[in-house]
């Protein structure tokens, strides 16, 4: 695992949550802590926080004397992960300093206008909505709203990994971006937010189409 200039806790949750997402680690078995140690290479201490860190998000769960293991996928609880999402990031929206949501329209029109593709494997929609949406929410100085935001969304890409696998083609909606983008240059936050809550919801019912309860 690559050292970066971050706690190593956090690097070690991410990692945890790729390798679920990879199906690398089985939700039906417990983690052998000993040994996720030494495959990551770092002691137990930062490994154990991160599992607690992940507990407390509801992505693992443990037992007295049986350990830590993963939280089976349901498709209820993605669906409460994204209406929590959603709420949050329109916070964020409403938020956010109306002359960079300005300065900022005309960017976000572009690339989504740029990739306008119907239907794209979905680690490229992935990337490019995580990067998209970065950019609309980068006027909102509430860190520990963004924080939360990142979070939820590490624990949202779990699901959609599992539920798909990185490279299986996913529709799409084009014109969502686009409509997100165009509220903002015409100066109506309050439309942009709605537009913002139903490209959060359509999103959620393209992936659930893959999600078995």
């Amino acid at each position: 695992m690559p050292i970066e200039n971050r706690p190593l806790r956090e690097q070690v949750k991410e990692e945890l949550i790729k390798r679920l997402g990879r199906g690398t680690i089985a939700t039906n078995s417990p983690i052998n802590e000993g040994q996720l140690a030494t495959e990551l290479g770092v002691s137990r201490t930062p490994l154990r926080e991160a599992l607690i860190t992940l507990e407390r998000e509801g992505v693992i769960t443990s037992e007295r004397g049986k350990g830590f293991r993963f939280t089976p996928l349901s498709a209820q609880e993605f669906r409460d992960l994204s209406a929590i999402v959603a709420t949050l990031e329109a916070l964020a929206l409403e938020s956010s300093d109306p002359e960079h949501l300005a300065a900022t329209a005309p960017r976000l029109l572009e690339e989504a206008r740029a990739f306008s593709v119907p239907q794209a494997p979905h680690d490229v929609i992935e990337r490019y909505d995580d990067a998209w949406h970065d950019l609309l929410l980068s006027g909102c100085t509430n860190d520990r709203l963004m924080k939360l935001i990142t979070s939820l969304k590490v624990t949202m890409h779990r699901y959609e990994r599992v539920a798909l696998g990185d490279q299986d083609i996913l529709e799409r909606s084009a014109a969502e971006h686009e409509r997100i983008a165009e509220c903002l240059q015409r100066g109506d936050l309050d439309a942009a937010v709605a537009a913002l809550k139903e490209n959060w919801n359509s999103g959620m019912h393209r992936i659930l189409e893959h999600l078995k309860d």
